[in-house]
């Protein structure tokens, strides 16, 4: 698996190009500025990092994802749960819910995930 990682800062800048891209680095360095009160080359300087990471590319000014902002979150909990957990799903859910009630619709969610995935299977 594919080893990526983005602190806080990175992400919010993140979840600024998936909401809205295609977008021209240009209006991504004004959209920067307004939402994290950066400066015009404190983003460039963060996009050439998350482009060198593999996570989204700079194409003639056109900034675009190679990784959905889905697939990379889901990279990271499986990161998370495999370095934490051995792997273990059943574990990280006992963990979890042993400080955590889940609500009768969570439950319902978990049941149909669960059913999606043996009928895929």
């Amino acid at each position: 698996m594919k080893d990526l990682h983005m602190g806080v800062i990175e992400s919010r800048f993140a979840d600024i190009i998936w909401q809205n891209e295609p977008i021209s680095s240009t209006k991504l360095a004004k959209l920067s500025e307004k939402e994290l009160s950066w400066k015009k080359t404190t983003s460039y300087t963060v996009l050439k990092r998350l482009c060198d990471k593999g996570i989204f590319q700079n194409n003639k000014g056109t900034v675009t994802s190679i990784i959905s902002r889905k697939e990379f979150y889901s990279m990271q909990s499986e990161k998370f749960v495999e370095e934490t957990f051995g792997g273990s799903l059943p574990a990280f859910l006992a963990a979890f819910t042993s400080r955590k009630n889940l609500t009768p619709e969570e439950v319902a969610q978990l049941r149909r995930m669960v059913e999606e995935y043996e009928e895929e299977s």
